[in-house]
């Protein structure tokens, strides 16, 4: 930690006072959070433009020939209740205490062992910020093509990833302003190509996915772990984004919020994706567009949309999470980190993902992952609610030499449990690793002996 950084922690032990009403571009850091900046209506709409994950599309063809219309509507509102639920309950400290999620973890893994569990967070967001950018080039270089006669992907992907490098430095200042001018033509675009999906291919939908029998079995169960799974990481770090959240709203409109802001887009998105996959074969989400909307100029808007959609989402959902791990890690300030990420986004060979055969592949990395993020999720509730009591000693967080130095071998332990768990059931992983994971940890705090130091 910085000096900075422990002298904040030191001037605002209890994260009680809000302090100056305004914070300047990029002023991020590892310390208590003492500028709010995001009131309610703020708040949801960072959720609500953050949260279009390009791969809801994938999530959506991949429940073809499995569950009719129907049960793929149910099992995307249960993930996102589920969601809802979750990122209210993990998100509890950095709201009461306006700490980052690489600091919430230090109590339950200490300094070094939280290394681990922000790094398994961080590998997924700078997948799908490759991912995600890919996509957004890809719209912006059909709508090149068609109106102006440039075609040249690898030129936009470039060029698109160093914007969102530009705006992510800027911090959550730019994510506040940017998700919420963003989130009405997010809106008007997905519930336009979700019109345009039903009137192309109504008859056809009609026919087949509303009459075909489906599973209400673990089919099911698993469909909605797939759509919770997309936002998986989030649940693991969204103290990241509560601490910025302004005090005075309770855990039962916090849970409405989460859920209600994640429902719409990913409701959309995932039967867009289903639907048109059913109906064409096409999982690419660029071809669904281009399937489902045959207009020349509202195509085109439709695209400009998503690439803005990608925008929104990566600034927010990938880019900060494994940002402040950086931060922690090498010490690095808050700009200079993101530009890293950004960086590293080129690495994950993201032409390679949005091909239709990578559906399943794709599939499989979301329950993979999952494997990993749900005990680390049990770890932290458990660590927090139940041995912590929802009292936090900020001072012992912030001191590398405290009770809380190197690694708590009962989080790791039980983090390893829970996988176990969760690669035997792998079609519901996130699920079946939060009791074994939870339990696991809470025996080995409560008799363990090398595991006492941590209990303060």
């Amino acid at each position: 930690m910085t000096n900075s950084d422990q002298s904040a922690a030191q001037a605002e032990p209890s994260g009680a006072t809000t302090g100056s009403p305004t914070k300047a571009p990029g002023q991020e850091s590892l310390a208590p959070q003492q500028t709010r900046i995001m009131g309610r209506p703020s708040y949801f709409l960072a959720w609500f433009g953050g949260c279009v994950s390009i791969g809801t599309f994938a999530m959506g063809s991949s429940v073809v020939g499995t569950l009719n219309l129907i049960q793929a509507t149910l099992a995307i509102a249960i993930g996102c209740f589920v969601i809802g639920i979750a990122l209210a309950i993990n998100g509890a400290a950095g709201y009461k205490y306006g700490i980052p999620f690489m600091v919430q973890a230090r109590s339950a893994f200490g300094f070094t062992g939280t290394r681990i569990p922000g790094l398994v967070r961080a590998v997924p967001a700078v997948v799908w910020y490759g991912f995600q950018s890919w996509i957004g080039a890809g719209a912006l270089n059909m709508v090149s093509a068609t109106l102006f006669g440039f075609d040249n992907l690898i030129f936009y992907f470039i060029t698109f990833q160093l914007l969102q490098i530009g705006l992510s430095v800027m911090g959550f200042q730019g994510i506040k302003w940017l998700e919420n001018i963003g989130s009405a033509f997010i809106l008007a675009s997905l519930t336009y190509m979700f019109y345009a999906t039903v009137q192309r291919y109504g008859d056809e939908l009609s026919a087949n996915l509303l009459t075909m029998e489906g599973s209400w079995g673990m089919p099911f169960w698993g469909a909605t772990m797939l759509f919770l799974g997309i936002y998986s990481t989030m649940m693991l770090n969204v103290s990241d984004y509560s601490r910025e959240h302004k005090r005075g709203t309770g855990p039962g409109l916090l849970t409405t919020i989460y859920a209600m802001s994640i429902l719409p887009c990913t409701l959309f998105m995932g039967l867009i994706g289903y639907m048109v996959s059913e109906a064409t074969g096409t999982a690419d989400p660029i071809q669904v567009f281009a399937n489902a909307v045959d207009n020349t100029p509202l195509l085109m808007t439709t695209l400009l949309f998503i690439a803005f959609a990608q925008v929104t989402t990566n600034v927010l959902n990938n880019v900060v999470p494994p940002t402040y791990v950086l931060m922690d890690v090498f010490k690095l300030k808050f700009p200079i980190a993101t530009v890293i990420v950004g960086l590293l986004a080129f690495a994950t060979f993201p032409w390679k993902l949005v091909q239709p055969e990578s559906a399943a592949g794709l599939q499989l990395f979301v329950q993979t992952y999952s494997a990993f993020l749900g005990p680390i999720f049990a770890i932290l509730v458990v660590d927090y609610y139940v041995i912590r009591r929802r009292t936090l000693d900020i001072g012992k967080l912030y001191d590398e030499t405290g009770p809380y130095q190197g690694v708590n071998y009962a989080a790791l332990i039980a983090t390893a449990v829970g996988i176990a768990a969760a690669l035997t059931f792998s079609a519901v992983s996130w699920y079946a690793s939060l009791i074994p994971a939870g339990i696991t940890y809470y025996l080995l705090m409560q008799h363990w002996a090398p595991c006492q130091r941590f209990r303060q």
